[in-house]
């Protein structure tokens, strides 16, 4: 049985790392034609960069995961952070006011909550495999 336990979680890790490269495949694709676009266009907006930021979190979180294998749940909220910023630049001027506020309540509501987080890592850490 242990066998068997031992090759289910060796086939559900490789399954893992291949869905970490497709997605980090997929994103340098994204990358690609974004800077392809902006040659095209021969500009460079601020929606176009917050995209690329955005790209690199994802890419960076891929190597993170990879690293340490554990996803930070703080790297996903930074991206939606900037998600939502992008929305709010690129559609300004399409919003009403209260769409616009709910956004950026949003906003703020994300960003308490990396406080919380952070927080609780600073005053309850997690114990060491090693010591524990």
């Amino acid at each position: 049985m242990k066998y068997i336990s031992k090759i289910g979680h060796k086939a559900i890790t490789w399954v893992e790392e291949l869905g970490l490269m497709v997605i980090a495949v997929a994103t340098v694709i994204a990358v690609g034609i974004e800077i392809s676009s902006m040659l095209e266009a021969r500009t460079v907006t601020l929606a176009d960069l917050l995209l690329l930021f955005i790209y690199l979190e994802v890419l960076s979180m891929v190597a993170i995961y990879l690293d340490s294998g554990k996803l930070p749940v703080r790297m996903p909220l930074y991206i939606a952070i900037v998600a939502l910023a992008r929305y709010l630049i690129l559609d300004m001027k399409s919003l009403d006011t209260w769409r616009m506020l709910g956004v950026a309540g949003a906003v703020l509501l994300i960003s308490l909550a990396i406080l919380v987080i952070r927080y609780g890592h600073a005053r309850f850490p997690y114990p060491d495999k090693d010591n524990g």
